[in-house]
Formats: structure tokens, sequence, C-alpha cells
């Protein structure tokens, strides 16, 4: 069973005159331990298509279904729930909490409620593993942007989700931090991962490289052919 599974998504935003339909009938499966790169220009849809896949969102129209769940269908309750358990987030922009430190950031969601087991020991394991305990105690704001990117990872992971969505991952890191965290995502055995990006040499770490344009995805080969 495919982890992630979303069929004819449609997604329209604006209205009158700024309305714009930026996903058009999209299709993804996603498998574990599959990467999946989505590249498409600033303002293609890539963002959207990511807070749908990960229950941010709903479509217009659509079925997604993730870790056998129908996201489409559930209460916002119930939707929460599954974003925690299921799903990690790496944004852009990091998004760490100022006032807390680094062990505290990647901590935060083992202690929401609804939360699984073993949050803490898996923090603590993540830290290690990523080679962030001799700057777990420093808050954000004393890091540097692939340090902050790592330690956005590590909080990611510490529920043990399925699936791993990242947003322009390396977007505001240099070349050389940008392919640590490049090559900690392609390292996420046995999770499903989409990161969605303008950048090919992000999209290169990935086993499938879909275009999104015109609101509709397709392999890399079609949307090849078609722009020739």
């Amino acid at each position: 069973m495919p982890v992630l599974e979303a069929r004819g998504i449609t997604k329209t935003l604006g209205v009158g005159r700024a309305e714009r339909r930026v996903l058009d009938g999209v299709t993804l499966q996603v498998d574990a331990g599959e990467v999946v790169a989505v590249l498409g220009r600033s303002g293609s849809g890539k963002s959207t298509l990511l807070h749908l896949l990960g229950g941010l969102d709903r479509p217009d129209a659509g079925r997604i279904v993730l870790a056998g769940r129908e996201i489409t269908q559930q209460r916002p309750r119930a939707l929460a729930k599954t974003r925690l358990r299921h799903v990690g987030f790496v944004f852009q922009a990091f998004h760490l909490i100022e006032e807390l430190s680094g062990e505290e950031n990647v901590l935060l969601p083992a202690r929401l409620p609804g939360a699984g087991r073993d949050g803490e020991r898996r923090a603590r394991r993540l830290i290690g593993e990523l080679g962030l305990t001799e700057i777990a105690g420093r808050r954000p704001h004393e890091l540097s942007g692939g340090e902050q990117q790592r330690l956005a990872i590590a909080r990611a992971l510490v529920n043990d989700p399925e699936l791993v969505l990242a947003d322009e991952p390396t977007g505001n890191l240099d070349q050389e931090n940008g392919a640590t965290v490049l090559a900690l995502l392609r390292s996420l055995h046995r999770r499903a991962v989409v990161i969605v990006t303008h950048e090919s040499e992000a999209a290169a770490i990935a086993d499938r490289v879909l275009h999104l344009h015109d609101g509709k995805l397709q392999a890399e080969g079609a949307a090849l052919r078609e722009s020739a």
C-alpha cells in the first residue's frame, strides 16, 4: 500500500477576476522509501499542493489517502491528529521558536496532546544522529541556517511519521549546507518523502522528478517532450 495517494486533486485560489485554478486534476502516489521531487516555478502551486498532501488545507475536489486514512473526509480534530502522528513538515524558513532551545524545538511535537509514545527518546537519538548534540542547547538565532534546518528535520521526524513533506528545504541555505540537508532527506529510509522546489539541484536527489505546470503534474520525460 502506498504511504500517500492523491487522485484528481483540484484547487482554485482567489476570487472574481483574480480566481485561478492552481491545481487541476493532480494525481500522485508515493511509496515508503521513495523520494519524489516536484519541480515548478514560483507561483506554480507547489506549496499549495504540499499543504493539501499534508492536510493543512483541503482540495476543492479529489481524494487524498495518507497512511491508509482518507484525510479529505476527516473532521478537523481527527485531521490534526493524523498530521501530528503521520506527517513531518520541513519548511524553507525553518519555523523554529526563538524562545526555545534547539532541543526544545525538536521535542515540541512529541509533547503535544495526541502524540505517540517515546518522543523524548527519539528526539535525543535524532539530535545525536544528526550531529546536533553540541548545539542543541542554543537558541535558533545563535545557529547557522544549516544547523537550524537540521534541527527542523529532527523536529519533523520526532513523532516517527511515514511521510515527510519538504517545501523548498534548501531555499535559505548556501550550497554546502544545502547539500548536507539534501543528503539527510535522501537518507530517510522507510519513509515517503516529497520535496517541492524550483531548484533542479535539489530535485536531483529524488527517485522521481515531476513537473507542476499549468496546474498539471507530469513525469519529467513527458514535461520535457511537451516543452520541446
